[in-house]
């Protein structure tokens, strides 16, 4: 077993490897009775069942992953030459562009405002895991990256979006919609201002769930950020909560900007349009730190 984190979750630079004392895997949230003090949790898409009450496409994963974690050590990458082959991919071109076209009829009619339709590409790894994910790091720096081999398979992640932090009793989401080669291009777009609006909205929504009542806010609106190779847009809600982890998870999951609004039927429609399950992408993952009330 081996998890290694970028720097971004600990507010550091460079990469950390896990000193790592167990492992557990979960079917159900119900199953979790305790979260160790430093931990690395890991929330499949699939949960979208256990809380919004719907029955989606699933594999045999587990729902949930959580490392528990004794201390980290600062690690060197090293990256050695490898090669992915392109094997195929769960929807054909043609297939990913009917189903934009069923979204869009969903929209006309007022059955969604919204939906993330994605698509599964399937490769074959000529070489190394480990070196896939510092080679992609080294390509497109994120805040939040990591490589965790559980023994049986391994998940390779990085994103921008910071789902849920929550510090003491503040709460804090920073929901993403909004991708573009260059700055003025979302300056201008109302469409992708429209979309990250409905999200934010949905966040406040969300986070109103578990927070103390006239607590939640809008801090940034339409806030643009650089990264290597694109710019994004996202906005900042905050609240002020006292729930702990499992029950926040409960009342916010799956992540609204990767499903749509309204989030429950964007959910049962993105589950009849796609013909894969999404299981770990589009869920969730967290470093936990010093948390006791679980």
């Amino acid at each position: 077993m081996q998890l290694i984190i970028c720097g971004g979750w600990l507010e550091k630079k460079g990469f950390y490897e896990a000193e790592i004392e167990d492992i557990k895997f979960y079917k159900s949230l119900a199953y979790i009775k305790d979260i160790p003090p430093l931990s690395f949790a890991l929330f499949s898409y699939h949960l979208s069942e256990e809380t919004l009450n719907l029955n989606i496409k699933k594999s045999n994963l587990p729902a949930v992953l959580i490392v528990k974690i004794k201390k980290f050590k600062k690690i060197k990458p090293n990256t050695e030459p490898l090669k992915l082959i392109l094997k195929g991919k769960a929807l054909k071109d043609k297939e990913f562009k009917e189903g934009v076209l069923k979204i869009r009829r969903l929209i006309e009619k007022g059955t969604i405002y919204q939906i993330n339709l994605t698509n599964r590409f399937d490769f074959e790894l000529c070489g190394d895991p480990l070196s896939l994910f510092f080679h992609f790091y080294k390509n497109q720096p994120v805040p939040y990256g990591f490589f965790l081999d559980t023994g049986n398979f391994f998940i390779i992640s990085g994103s921008m979006e910071l789902f849920l932090e929550k510090i003491n009793n503040k709460i804090i989401s920073k929901p993403i919609k909004g991708t573009a080669n260059c700055p003025t291009v979302l300056e201008k777009s109302q469409k992708d201002k429209a979309e990250n609006l409905m999200i934010t909205d949905m966040m406040r929504n969300d986070i109103g769930r578990i927070a103390k009542i006239g607590s939640v806010k809008v801090t940034e609106l339409f806030k643009i950020t650089k990264y290597r190779t694109l710019y994004q847009m996202h906005s900042t809600v905050e609240g002020i909560t006292d729930k702990p982890l499992l029950e926040i998870i409960k009342a916010t999951f799956p992540p609204a900007s990767v499903t749509g609004a309204p989030k429950r039927k964007a959910v049962e429609m993105i589950d009849k349009i796609e013909p894969h399950p999404r299981e770990y992408y589009c869920g969730c993952a967290g470093l936990i730190k010093n948390e006791t009330d679980f």
